[in-house]
């Protein structure tokens, strides 16, 4: 399965029953506060030692993140392209 494909779609299909269509329909502010609430759920989640709710949290932050690029016209790759370009 291909996430990236999947919200784009659920997005793109403006499915009324999707949880995804729904936050991105709310706006940008929401989708990043979401992100913004994952990324501290999953800082919490580091510093214990249950790998299957840090795995849970980090999948909950990509989820949230994949669609804050949708939302902002991008995709992982532009990203993948930023991070390739300073290792050089």
């Amino acid at each position: 399965m291909d996430t990236t494909k999947t919200i784009s779609q659920r997005i793109d299909d403006n499915d009324e029953k999707s949880y995804t269509n729904q936050l991105y329909r709310r706006g940008i502010n929401k989708v990043a506060q979401k992100v913004g609430e994952e990324a501290v759920e999953l800082v919490i989640e580091a510093k214990d030692n249950d790998a299957n709710l840090f795995k849970n949290e980090a999948a909950d932050l990509m989820y949230h993140y994949l669609i804050l690029l949708k939302a902002k016209g991008y995709q992982l790759t532009d990203i993948e392209q930023v991070l390739l370009g300073r290792a050089k």
